[in-house]
């Protein structure tokens, strides 16, 4: 499977206002769905929205063109200078240097076998250069800084470099990713960079792209461009092995942005307006929160921010200053922003004035946070900003299932959104989820089989996930996220054990203290607990820890009491064998990029991590359990 934009939402109450009535939720334009239900005899059963069959646009490039003739002074985006303030680029300038650099794009005879591949993270000349390689018709993949600058072996850029074969690189800064440029790029491949330099080899400045010549086949080009040609490459995250380079069409990128208008239907009633970190080299940020600032005329402020201590003040100094009309992000991300909402009057008045929705995806968002948000909401405006979120994945480009504002619980999903059929086989006492239309990807690059393997014999993509009906055998009412299938393993006792359901609720037991926790047992007669501790929450039982250090957390006394006390409540309302944690072991150490355990986004490998730490799976399971591991 791919990087997932696939969650449960978590519980929000609905707030109390002065006179005892719950807090209303802020009015926003936003279409409730309407399905078909169709059952097979052997149990598969398909979910078809009313508007199966939509229209969209040729080229997501058409939308550059139309806000540039129609409001060519806007501000398409903006990035922070170091001087403090705002570089910013109207669509006018952004559709001018796009064409420049895709004429220089034309003349090196750049295609999907010889595409051009971003190493640096989000920036306006990141922007430049993959419209300018749309507007050529010249596929473009956005790689993961993470690949070139945490990780320590080069081991999935050196696989991604035999895998897609550019014809050339850009990097912003030459200078820092000076080293894995040296190990992993040749000779022959050409290397463009805004600035820097490289030892023993000659680089193409940005400055030259944007000053080439009008290519006089440019506008040919562009308008020959069709739904299946191909816009860009996205990868996988590789949290089950190599990353796979996912087929992004024309079709697919216009496809969603209409999928994504014809729900959220407020979009059609201002440009948008958001700040956001989240990074292009994942169909999130890249696809969804990219596409729909341009499909709609809105303007994108790059938040330099990350939700990471040192990091988050950066995201608070940018949203004291620009009001978001919908806000994006992960759940830690929302969770970071909290204590300062609460405590800075202009933060919070400048994040809410204008804001219609809240919409997360890459981590289930925890009771605590959502109510919070809640909560801050109703002070600032008298209204509960509505929070969303829905399923789907990088081959979905990736909007595909949604819930409402008002369907918005702890666990529900929704529904298929306008375009996508939803399908539901059975699977191990389970309904797996599987999704056809054109926002689906057409398969894999150079990965044949995986292509095939990915998908059914009706050709539907198969997400990997379960879901059940909210309501018992009434799927008109949405879809309850049901856990991942590849996760899910037997004890010895041939008992079946959820881990997506089991994971969501050991998280949300533990809360602050949990970012994720890894499920161990297969073959064994109890389940245990690798668990990975939020760092800001354990700061949060003791000041005085010091930031960053994963090791003083988990064996810190005041850490591990508090784990331990909301363990036990988490283990008290167990049900059966499936559902009990016995032992709990707190992590101590970093997860590792290299091996597979962690994502560059955060996603943890569940088998990744148990088959890198047998040692600490076996302790768990000693009957000479050390002092480390948490036994109630």
């Amino acid at each position: 499977m791919s990087l997932k934009a696939d969650l449960s939402l978590q519980a929000s109450a609905a707030l109390p206002s002065s006179g005892g009535a719950p807090a209303p939720l802020r009015p926003i334009s936003f279409k409730d769905p309407a399905i078909t239900v169709d059952r097979r005899g052997d149990g598969t059963i398909y979910l078809r929205p009313s508007d199966l069959h939509i229209g969209y646009p040729v080229r997501l490039t058409d939308s550059l063109y139309r806000w540039a003739n129609t409001a060519p002074d806007r501000v398409f985006m903006a990035e922070r200078e170091a001087a403090g303030g705002w570089r910013k680029i109207t669509y006018a300038e952004l559709l001018n240097a796009s064409r420049h650099i895709a004429s220089a794009l034309l003349a090196r005879n750049l295609s999907a076998e010889r595409p051009v591949v971003i190493l640096s993270g989000n920036s306006i000349d990141h922007a430049l250069v993959a419209f300018g390689a749309m507007l050529a018709d010249v596929p473009f993949c956005p790689v993961s800084p993470a690949y070139s600058l945490i990780s320590k072996d080069y081991g999935k850029l050196a696989y991604l470099m035999n895998l897609l074969t550019p014809g050339l690189i850009f990097v912003e800064d030459a200078d820092q990713f000076s080293a894995a440029l040296q190990a992993n790029v040749p000779d022959a491949v050409e290397i463009a960079a805004s600035r820097g330099s490289l030892p023993g080899r000659a680089l193409t400045t940005l400055a030259e792209l944007k000053t080439a010549p009008l290519h006089a086949d440019l506008e040919r080009v562009h308008q020959a461009i069709g739904p299946d040609s191909i816009a860009k490459f996205l990868l996988t995250s590789g949290s089950t092995g190599n990353p796979k380079a996912v087929i992004n069409t024309q079709r697919m990128l216009c496809a969603n942005q209409v999928m994504i208008r014809e729900s959220m239907t407020f979009l059609k009633e201002e440009p948008p307006v958001i700040v956001d970190w989240l990074p292009w080299n994942h169909t999130f940020g890249g696809n969804h929160n990219v596409g729909l600032v341009l499909f709609n005329g809105g303007s994108l402020y790059l938040d330099a921010g990350k939700p990471t201590p040192g990091g988050i003040e950066e995201t608070v100094r940018n949203l004291k200053e620009i009001s978001p009309t919908v806000y994006f992000n992960v759940p830690k991300g929302f969770e970071s922003l909290l204590p300062y909402l609460r405590e800075d009057a202009q933060l919070r008045q400048t994040f809410f004035s204008k804001l219609q929705a809240m919409f997360f995806s890459g981590a289930a968002l925890s009771p605590f946070v959502w109510t919070s948000l809640d909560e801050l909401s109703v002070q600032e405006t008298g209204f509960r900003v509505p929070v969303l979120t829905g399923l789907g994945a990088t081959e979905s480009a990736p909007f595909s299932i949604s819930a409402t504002p008002h369907t918005s619980r702890s666990g529900h999903i929704g529904l298929p959104v306008p375009g996508n059929e939803i399908k539901l086989a059975p699977c191990n006492g389970k309904l797996e989820l599987r999704v056809r239309g054109p926002n689906v990807t057409p398969g894999y690059w150079r990965q044949p089989d995986l292509t095939d393997a990915a998908f059914d014999e009706e050709g539907f993509y198969k997400f990997g996930d379960a879901a059940k009906p909210a309501r018992p055998d009434d799927f008109s009412a949405g879809l309850d996220f049901d856990g991942r299938i590849a996760e899910d393993f037997k004890l010895a006792s041939g008992t079946w054990v959820s881990v997506g359901p089991l994971r969501a609720r050991f998280i949300a037991a533990c809360a602050p203290l949990v970012r994720d926790v890894v499920i161990a047992g297969i073959n064994r007669d109890e389940v245990t607990a690798l668990v990975v501790l939020d760092l800001d929450g354990c700061r949060l039982i003791n000041p005085a820890l010091p930031p960053g250090d994963i090791s003083a957390c988990a064996r810190d006394a005041a850490v591990r009491s508090a784990f331990r006390q909301r363990f036990a409540a988490f283990q008290a309302a167990a049900t059966g064998s499936s559902t009990r944690v016995v032992r709990a072991l707190l992590i101590d150490a970093p997860l590792s990029i290299d091996r597979g355990e962690v994502t560059d986004k955060g996603s943890i490998n569940q088998r990744a991590v148990l088959e890198h730490r047998k040692a600490l799976v076996e302790a768990l399971y000693s009957l000479d359990a050390s002092a480390d591991v948490i036994t109630l």
